[in-house]
This record gives structure tokens, sequence and C-alpha cells, in this order.
């Protein structure tokens, strides 16, 4: 496994808390997913994703992994040694359990990881556009019973590469104050250039977290990282945070 290649914010809190996403390399998926694809909905091989998922698992010694259904929504639920291994919709998830590994899939949207300041608990969140149009960073600080976090944003598509449409311009726009300078227009006034970075960083400070770490690595420009708009058909990353105990 290429775990030298696995990202992990750059922060003072390595010691208290585990974070990392996962890239493409070290894996046993081949063609379009290759090679460590994580995802079990984009058409891979079961058993080349199933070995990959045994892999990360043995990388991370042993943990067990809270997988979510994702579907770019807003539902938080909690997650602990009883729950992990059931199929549960949601696009957030948090946990107060030391070494419960918690898990998002990603491919241009952003994982976004929160650690309560005194090391009780940990949440993570799937947030592409949809998500934070929809609310799923306040949905999960509603739910996270830890008020004083810091937060971190993994890689995603970047605003140099992320150029959409009316339908999403309408909807961020109606976000007002929290979305101020996130879109860059084009030369049409139908499409614009979306930065969701920013987008994610904005509305946590707006939602109370002092402190949030993003390295604004895009997916497009990486090539160790799955991208969906520039590639297709492709596999997922996996961020995934847990108290070590």
């Amino acid at each position: 496994m290429a775990e030298s290649e696995w990202i992990s914010p750059g922060w003072s809190y390595a010691e208290r808390v585990c974070v990392v996403t996962t890239t493409r390399s070290g894996g046993s998926s081949m063609d379009h997913y290759r090679s460590f694809n994580l995802a079990t909905h984009v058409g891979d091989d079961a058993l080349d994703v199933a070995e990959n998922r045994r892999r990360l698992r043995r990388a991370i010694g042993g943990l067990p992994i809270h997988w979510l259904r994702q579907v770019h929504g807003n539902r938080v639920i909690r997650a602990g040694a009883q729950t992990v291994g059931q199929d549960r919709e949601a696009d957030a998830v948090w946990t107060d359990e030391p070494q419960v590994a918690l898990a998002v899939l990603t491919a241009d949207c952003l994982p976004v990881v929160l650690v309560d300041r005194q090391f009780r608990g940990v949440a993570i969140a799937h947030a592409g556009w949809r998500g934070l149009v929809g609310g799923v960073l306040g949905r999960t600080l509603e739910a996270f019973p830890f008020q004083d976090c810091v937060a971190w944003i993994g890689p995603g598509i970047g605003p140099g590469a992320y150029e959409v449409g009316a339908e999403v311009l309408s909807a961020v726009e109606t976000l007002g104050s929290v979305a101020e300078g996130v879109i860059v227009r084009g030369r049409s006034a139908s499409k614009g250039h979306l930065d969701l970075f920013k987008l994610a960083e904005q509305q946590l400070r707006h939602l109370g977290v002092e402190e949030v770490w993003c390295d604004r690595l895009c997916t497009v420009q990486a090539e160790k990282l799955y991208s969906y708009r520039q590639l297709g058909v492709t596999g997922r990353m996996a961020s995934l945070v847990w108290l070590p105990g």
C-alpha cells in the first residue's frame, strides 16, 4: 500500500486524533478504477473493492470502519462499535467512541472533519455543492454534542476546475452573505466557477468554528487523486477520522 502518499492535516493535533485521506495508489482495482478504489457503487469489481477495504483496515491497525450510503443530503447519524456494518443512508456521521473509524467517500466533493478540542468526539461530513447548500455542515454541528471544535477541509475540486451552470449558481446564491465571494462569473451569465473550499470554510466560521484548516488540494490537478469531473467513470478516495483511545 502507498500509505506514504496518504494526505493528513498539517496541524498540531496529530497525536490526539487520526485523520487521513487515501489516494489512488496501492490497491487491486483495475482499468478506470486503478487502483485503490474504496467505493462499492461505481461499477468496480466487488472483490477488488472488498480487498481494498481489507487493506485499508489493516493499514489503520484493524479498527472497524463505519461506512455511509451517501446521497448528497444532510442527514447526520451517530456511530459506534455496534453500528459498524449497518447500511445507513447519511452524509455525515459522528462518534464519541475511541477506536471507531468514520469514513466518507469523495472524488471532487469535500470531506469535512470536525474534532472536539477536548478530544471527546469526532465527526466527518460529505460536502459537495448540494450538501453545502442543503446545510449538511450546520446539521452536523447541531448533532455533534461538542461545540468547541476545530475543522479540517480535505481534498476537493478547486475553483479553477469547477465550472458550474445556472442551477448551481442560483442555489448557492440563496445562501446570502455566507456565500460571498465564492462564485467567479465567466463571460456567460449562465456559468461561473465555484470555490467549494471557500464556501465550506465560510459556512464553518459562520457556524462558530473559529479554527479551520484547509490545504485547498484540488482533485483535478493532483494525479494521485480520483476526480469524477475529470474522469467520469472512476473510483473514490476515503477520508477517515478516529480517536486512537
